[in-house]
């Protein structure tokens, strides 16, 4: 008979980016149902699961919830970084883990979390270094106003400036704000090469609907390419055709043209991550999770999760999306995550600076 383990999903079913958090949970549950019909493994999961609403002042208090009141010590969840960053005292407090499947800034590398998707040298750093010498150099860049947006602005910047381009702009928005008016006068103004997108949710929409538009004025039909490192094919419905052209990067892109895209097939793979490393190991699920991995290693397992760092290893896919579906540009193969940018392989030209945004 398989044991029972009891793990937590806290995945927003509503709210700015419910389509991304429904993608999320939608892998898990998935993973969640292969696991449990395979045969191989000697564990069942049992799912406990919470709906932030896209609401970042409920994350820690469900969080807490979930650890505090169930036995799960493994929670699948969170789709922004200030989520994130908002359930980790709790996990600490609690003994948790959290199973983090989407994309992320760097700089972070907490024993408390398993980054499963990618990290800027799996993602902006390669979209950067196909773009700058196939677009041009000139950049301007849009991001909601949190970490994401801030920090992938700043790793491009570096980027940008050290291929001796030019940042246009570097304008941002609360989650959720579709008041785009200004950016785009900028965008009609300074006709830049590329466009780094790290809006999310429904203010990426506004935004891609908006520029749309701007492409079809006299003289803007060659239009601008969007560059993204967070859009998937889970928002293409969401935009209404809007998103057509734009590139993005990633570890996965649906071959057949499906709709869950990366958020979904990492989430997943997630889920099997964790039961391969809980298989034939009762009580596995209360080690701390570098133990957890390292235990596997030295049983000649090989996990996705690097033991140090808790980053997995993962490609690099470049893909523009067209008539509908993402055809891939250029695949890197797996790299080792390096999510402190540790070797960072050109230095900037000229100066780099902080720049202050009201």
């Amino acid at each position: 008979m398989k044991r029972v383990v009891e793990i937590g999903v806290l995945l927003s079913r509503s709210g700015m980016y419910a389509a991304l958090s429904r993608a999320s949970r939608d892998g898990v549950l998935r993973g969640v149902e292969e696991v449990n019909a395979d045969d191989s493994l000697d564990i069942t999961f049992r799912v406990h699961e919470s709906d932030p609403e896209g609401r970042l002042d409920r994350y820690a208090a469900l969080c807490r919830e979930i650890l505090r009141d169930t036995p799960a010590r493994h929670i699948f969840g969170c789709t922004t970084s200030a989520s994130r960053k908002e359930v980790i005292p709790e996990l600490e407090r609690f003994d948790g883990v959290l199973w983090y499947p989407v994309p992320y800034e760097g700089f972070e590398a907490s024993e408390r979390v398993a980054y499963t998707h990618s990290c800027p040298n799996q993602h902006l750093l390669p979209l950067l270094d196909w773009a700058l010498p196939t677009l041009g150099t000139r950049a301007y860049f849009i991001g909601s106003n949190y970490i994401w947006g801030w920090e992938l602005a700043q790793i491009a910047r570096e980027r940008v400036l050290g291929a001796g381009g030019s940042v246009l702009g570097d304008r941002y928005l609360p989650i959720g704000d579709t008041e785009i008016d200004h950016i785009i006068h900028d965008i009609r103004a300074l006709k830049p090469d590329f466009i780094l997108n790290s809006l999310v949710g429904e203010s990426s929409y506004a935004f891609l609907r908006r520029l749309s538009a701007l492409k079809q004025e006299p003289g803007f039909d060659k239009g601008f390419t969007v560059l993204s490192c967070n859009f998937t094919e889970s928002e293409i419905e969401a935009t209404g055709g809007a998103a057509e052209g734009l590139v993005a990067a990633g570890p996965w892109f649906e071959p057949n043209g499906g709709f869950g895209g990366s958020f979904h097939e990492v989430a997943r793979q997630s889920v099997h991550e964790l039961a391969q490393l809980l298989n034939g190991r009762p009580g596995a699920e209360k080690m701390p999770l570098s133990e957890l991995l390292n235990t596997a290693i030295r049983a000649g397992q090989k996990p996705r999760l690097d033991a140090t760092h808790l980053h997995a290893r993962q490609p690099a896919i470049i893909a523009r999306l067209e008539n509908g579906r993402f055809n891939e540009i250029k695949c890197v193969a797996p790299v080792r995550a390096d999510p402190y940018l540790t070797h960072r392989s050109r230095a900037p030209k000229g100066d780099v600076f902080l720049k202050v945004v009201p």
